[in-house]
């Protein structure tokens, strides 16, 4: 297992860019498996779970070609109907996150799918329903191995349906686009997820031929085709990474800019770093966050106290919550970290406490944070990432500490994380992995 030591106190300075994002790479990797033409997506983040979701298309027969290490092209002619059938192929799935979108998919395509209960990140119950609620009102028909934990779905005729998603799940929307493109009929969703990777999703498939309307609503409207056609896809930077970037710039940054950060697609993303005092400048398609020695929390209008909470878009991604939360342990005042969506992403607090934070862990979903206004630093520690998010925010938390901290488990951090010591040691910090 790896680890990283990091000496604090280093200051940032200089310029980064982000990778691709990952959430928008594991749904668009899915949707080659609609057409038997070439499909060409760059901007590939060269990550863990992005790599191991690219070999899984591999082993299930999908011909893959490499131009670069962000950029690849996927012909689904064929399929390995043994290896889809096989005990490797569920046990692939069970360790990726990704793979549940595959089932919508595969059952356009070919009529029938396996799914295993899939893997990923520790940090709540992520429910199925959602997806297969939507895929059963399409006509998908499941059946569960109980004694291998399998689901089996199959089809004779995919037709469109109305439905209204019991939750604005991003993976479950994703999967019953993906199967309604290929149905007969209309297929009409309501309170579907509109996330930028959603958007970017249904604007690929259009490129395929897909007829979708509603793009970036929470009603969509697909039209079934009978086919789709190869296309070419750019994938957005990704927007938890720029968070990253922002949080780390405001704590020990002496000036960075981060390039090509798609900022229209930020949504709420850098007025919450401003609600925290954080100063940003938008510059073309940049963000400058300036040296500022001081950061002070807002307040709202009426004086009550600050409160940022995660919410489906267009609200603020939980996927930051954990970073925003280390940026406020330096600021001047209060705030009340309200995490809705997930009931175990806030147990890394216990680590930052243990370095000095003065936070209050009120219960599983919610902490107060007393910022020190960058008059005490954290001292070092040894900690354990427990998720990808919690694991760059005990990062960010360790490079801003007086001394030399560890962060073993940073396999988590990798599967999220493209080269992340070797980009930051490039603006000044001082990372080194170890074994």
């Amino acid at each position: 297992m790896a680890s990283f030591i990091i000496e604090g106190g280093h200051r940032l300075k200089g310029e980064i860019a982000p990778q691709g994002a990952k959430n928008e790479a594991l749904q668009v990797l899915c949707a080659v498996l609609l057409t038997d033409e070439p499909v060409r997506i760059k901007n590939i983040p060269n990550i863990v779970d992005v790599n191991n979701q690219i070999q899984l298309l591999r082993d299930m027969g999908v011909e893959v070609t490499e131009h670069d290490e962000h950029d690849y092209t996927f012909v689904a002619k064929q399929f390995d109907d043994l290896y889809l059938g096989s005990e490797a192929y569920t046990q692939r799935c069970r360790q990726l996150r990704g793979s549940v979108m595959m089932l919508g998919p595969l059952l356009a395509r070919r009529g029938k799918a396996i799914v295993a209960k899939p893997g990923g990140d520790q940090i709540g119950r992520r429910r199925l329903d959602t997806h297969f609620h939507g895929i059963q009102k399409l006509g998908g028909k499941f059946t569960y191995d109980e004694n291998k934990y399998l689901y089996h779905v199959e089809t004779e005729q995919l037709k469109g349906a109305y439905m209204l998603l019991d939750e604005a799940s991003v993976t479950g929307t994703a999967n019953i686009i993906m199967t309604a493109v290929l149905a007969e009929g209309t297929t009409t969703i309501y309170n579907a997820a509109c996330e930028p990777y959603i958007q970017q999703l249904c604007r690929m498939l259009c490129s395929m031929g897909a007829r979708i309307s509603g793009i970036g609503s929470n009603l969509l409207t697909i039209e079934g085709v009978t086919s789709l056609h190869g296309t070419e896809h750019t994938i957005l930077p990704d927007m938890i990474e720029i968070g990253s970037f922002i949080g780390m710039a405001a704590m020990i940054g002496d000036g960075i800019r981060i390039r090509n950060v798609a900022y229209d697609s930020l949504g709420i993303i850098p007025d919450t770093f401003s609600r925290l005092g954080v100063k940003l400048i938008r510059e073309e398609d940049d963000i400058i966050v300036p040296q500022q020695d001081h950061y002070e929390i807002d307040s709202f209008i009426d004086g009550s106290f600050m409160t940022l909470a995660d919410a489906p878009w267009p609200g603020l991604t939980p996927d930051l919550l954990s970073v925003l939360l280390v940026v406020a342990t330096q600021a001047k005042g209060s705030v009340l970290i309200h995490q809705k969506m997930f009931e175990s992403r806030l147990f890394f607090v216990d680590r930052l406490i243990d370095m000095g934070a003065q936070i209050i862990l009120c219960d599983p979903h919610r902490a107060v944070v007393v910022g020190h206004d960058q008059q005490r630093k954290l001292h070092a520690g040894r900690m354990t990432s427990p998720d990808i998010r919690a694991g760059i925010a005990l990062l960010l938390a360790a490079m801003s500490a007086e001394g030399i901290s560890r962060i073993d488990n940073i396999e988590q951090i990798d599967r999220g994380y493209q080269d992340i010591e070797t980009r930051l040691n490039a603006l000044g910090a001082n990372i080194k992995r170890v074994d």
